[in-house]
């Protein structure tokens, strides 16, 4: 059994490959300034973890080192060099390797799982696809909670302090919303629709 705080705690550990798949992702999608690149990880990263530039360029450049991305200068209005950073095709073969085989932690943790399930439909199986979300609806299935008596999950019929109840009131509420999209994703013949 699991615990959600080690799953919260082990999410801030190694978050340079989670960011490395979210720039494979995007430039999956297509070719991008390295300023527009920011914006969409920024974006899709939220406020509460803020990429900084001392963290996305260096990924960048590691990307590039190893053959998985490619950097050219490109016109801009600004005295400064602006960038385009595309994807090779070793990029692109990494990207679906980093899907398929999503590591623990990234099935587990929200955050990561999102960033997965960001670019999930660049898989072009969708057994594949559905791999990784029969394993993230089979971690969901789990009881777990943030508090626990010995080892026993608290519910939150359990917990007296209000703000604790409502942590627990709203990740169920959360959790259940998430395996009911799972399940119904997964009783499909294909992949969701575009637009669900």
């Amino acid at each position: 059994m699991q615990h959600i705080e080690t799953r919260y705690l082990d999410s801030m550990c190694n978050t340079s490959t989670v960011l490395e798949l979210v720039i494979l992702g995007f430039l999956a999608d297509g070719p991008l300034h390295g300023y527009e690149l920011r914006k969409r990880v920024a974006a899709l990263s939220g406020y509460a973890r803020r990429v900084s530039d001392g963290s996305l360029y260096p990924a960048i450049s590691r990307l590039t080192k190893a053959g998985l991305l490619d950097r050219r200068s490109a016109e801009g209005a600004a005295a400064a060099p602006r960038y385009v950073v595309s994807l090779t095709d070793g990029g692109r073969e990494d990207l679906l390797q980093r899907l398929r085989n999503a590591d623990d932690q990234d099935i587990s943790d929200p955050n990561r799982f999102f960033a997965v399930l960001a670019f999930l439909s660049h898989l072009p199986d969708v057994a594949e696809q559905q791999a990784v979300l029969r394993r993230r609806l089979a971690f969901l299935d789990q009881p777990a909670s943030f508090f626990y008596e010995g080892d026993r999950p608290l519910r939150a019929a359990d917990i007296a302090d209000p703000y604790r109840r409502g942590m627990l009131l709203i990740a169920r509420a959360t959790s259940r919303a998430e395996r009911e999209w799972l399940r119904e994703v997964l009783a499909s013949d294909g992949a969701p629709a575009v637009g669900s």
